[in-house]
């Protein structure tokens, strides 16, 4: 299995939101800066999240996202199936017709770690993630560097 950028990205920018939207919603353009993220990516990573119902947008002055859920109750196998990243360590995609229309010789060990995988991440939730102290000191610290700058990180198309 390889969790691309989108994966990452997805759960990256949830666990800012979970961790920032506690008191306001927050903009896309805060998470993009904080995390060094596209903001166009970002769009399209969020109207996946969105459509998975676990974002909503806040329209309005002081608008942005919220999650739709408790943190506690968002998983991150949630997150990164929301963006259409598979959890599969499979070369066949877990179709089993990997070797001339049938199952290779490794296919249920790779079925196997695919599962204790998406298990793993199904077992985390963002305020697990939250609950953490170098998440949360790490959070402050973006915070405080963007705010000290006055920058928006733009990223060049």
């Amino acid at each position: 299995m390889r969790l691309t950028t989108k994966g990452r990205y997805a759960v990256t920018a949830m666990l800012d939101l979970a961790f920032h939207s506690q008191t306001k919603p927050v903009t896309l353009t805060e998470i993009a800066a904080r995390q060094t993220i596209s903001l166009s990516y970002l769009e399209q990573l969020f109207a996946r999240l969105r459509r998975a119902g676990m974002v909503k947008g806040v329209r309005g002055p002081g608008g942005g996202y919220k999650l739709c859920r408790k943190a506690s109750e968002i998983n991150i196998a949630e997150i990164i199936a929301a963006v259409d990243e598979p959890l599969d360590s499979t070369k066949c995609g877990g179709e089993a017709n990997c070797h001339k229309d049938k199952a290779c010789l490794t296919h249920n060990l790779w079925m196997g770690l695919s599962e204790h995988i998406r298990s793993y991440l199904v077992d985390i939730s963002l305020a697990d993630l939250l609950e953490k102290n170098q998440v949360q000191e790490t959070a402050k610290r973006q915070h405080q560097e963007i705010h000290q700058s006055g920058e928006i990180y733009r990223h060049p198309e």
